[in-house]
């Protein structure tokens, strides 16, 4: 349901406006000056604006300036009993959807309306899947690690340095990679990915190198392998610890001597590829336990980035967060939802073993379970349920110690009470609603609320 603000010191013209637009099912909201108005529209999510030009305190075409520094893409259609053409352009050149004059007809009203809403839902559309098919997002965070990691791409990426990229998993080194192919002089030719743990053994060689047709029983065509496909550009070798001992040497050879030779055949074919390598496994140990070779290693790694876990950034949480929930919530084509700062501190103490990745997965259940504002109780009852701490009042606790219970009666009144108070904080202390979720009667609940001493604000 789309949501109006109407600006204008006129009751008449806005109890007029308002009655016509709720009577179209819109919800409306009105003020009747720009200085108020203005903080409405920092403060709240509308769809569109109506304000009046010629107002006390504040001028309409300020509000619009103004209005539209702090939210680009709202739609602003003003109003005025004096209208010109030369009012009308100038709004327009400030950036108005439309103007109209008063008193309004009712059918132009609504038709501008109708097109101010499609147009902002159109704006927003096309701003969603700008995004999603952009080629990079940009690198969030402000800490020393991720600062350092940026100086360094910009550094490296004009190079032809092969990079090699560690860093557990879900902790964005593809988008490192990325950015070392984006600021490059390859730029313009493709990058081409290769998730190296995803291909089995036996397809991996075909997968870089392609094939020629017959050189195996489903060998039907003739393929070109990634490192042809890359010709010009980036290769990114994602996982390039789970290759194979086979397949590490042939790589070995394209990386000396700029040649491959395709699965099955016999031609040598140059290839101009810029390889940029990624894992998160320790390459110096597999190296001692023998499954990676130590040529193919030095040639990967003539700069080495390290892309550090989100446990060690966790100053990044909040930048993060805001980020997914802008990100998230306009790809639902919904509000902006609020984050209060309990719920921030309760992310940061979370463990983070899945790092951004987990750290987004976890932003979208948010938004999706929680009300417009997301609380520390929202982190503590949407939390992954896999991770090795709980959290209360926003600081991670270890798990249960269970050899502080003398026997198993103990540890069921704890687990009792445990649970009770949980659901009792999640519900505001609504003893009704509370019973009704844990399904018992309403006076057994309170005798263990007092059997187990619990209380408000514990």
């Amino acid at each position: 349901m789309a949501k109006i603000l109407i600006i204008d010191d006129e009751r008449s013209i806005r109890s007029t406006l308002r009655e016509i637009l709720e009577y179209e099912d819109y919800v409306v909201e009105d003020i009747d000056n720009g200085i108020d108005g203005l903080e409405l529209i920092k403060k709240n999510d509308y769809d569109l604006v109506l304000c009046d030009i010629k107002m006390n305190r504040m001028d309409g075409m300020e509000v619009l300036t103004e209005g539209l520094a702090y939210k680009p893409d709202l739609p602003f259609i003003m109003i005025s009993g004096h209208g010109t053409v030369e009012t009308a352009v100038e709004a327009s050149k400030k950036g108005a959807f439309d103007f109209i004059s008063k008193p309004p007809d009712l059918n132009r009203l609504l038709i501008t309306v109708r097109n101010a809403l499609d147009r902002g839902s159109l704006v927003t559309e096309a701003k969603v899947l700008k995004r999603r098919v952009a080629k990079v997002r940009p690198i969030l965070g402000e800490s020393q690690t991720i600062l350092k990691i940026k100086e360094t791409i910009d550094r490296v990426a004009p190079t032809d340095a092969r990079v090699l990229i560690t860093g557990a998993n879900g902790s964005g080194k593809e988008l490192v990679a990325r950015w070392l192919h984006e600021k490059s002089h390859r730029s313009n030719a493709p990058l081409i990915e290769v998730n190296c743990a995803a291909i089995p053994s036996e397809l991996i060689e075909s997968e870089l190198f392609g094939h020629e047709k017959g050189s195996f029983t489903s060998a039907i065509k003739q393929r070109i392998g990634k490192f042809e496909s890359a010709n010009g550009g980036t290769l990114f070798l994602d996982e390039i610890g789970d290759m194979s001992q086979s397949t590490q040497a042939k790589v070995l050879r394209a990386l000396q001597e700029n040649k491959i030779t395709r699965v099955g055949g016999e031609k040598e074919i140059e290839v101009d590829v810029r390889v940029v390598a990624a894992t998160n496994k320790d390459l110096l140990k597999e190296i001692e336990a023998g499954n990676f070779r130590m040529d193919l290693y030095h040639r990967l790694s003539v700069i080495l980035i390290h892309v550090p876990p989100l446990t060690d950034r966790k100053d990044d949480i909040a930048l993060l967060t805001q980020n997914f929930l802008d990100e998230i919530c306009n790809d639902y084509g919904m509000p902006v939802k609020k984050i209060s700062d309990a719920a921030l501190d309760a992310l940061k103490a979370l463990p983070w073993t899945g790092n951004i990745r987990e750290l987004r997965n976890m932003v979208e259940r948010l938004i999706i379970l929680s009300d417009k504002t997301i609380t520390d109780g929202d982190v503590r009852a949407f939390a992954n349920p896999s991770s090795p701490t709980l959290v209360t009042n926003g600081h991670a606790a270890p798990q249960t110690d269970f050899d502080q219970f003398a026997n198993f009666q103990e540890y069921k009144d704890y687990a009792e009470r445990e649970y009770i108070k949980f659901k009792l904080e999640k519900n505001n202390w609504n003893v009704s609603k509370t019973a009704d979720d844990i399904d018992i009667q309403r006076s057994h609940l309170y005798s263990k609320i007092e059997k187990f001493g619990l209380k408000r604000g514990e």
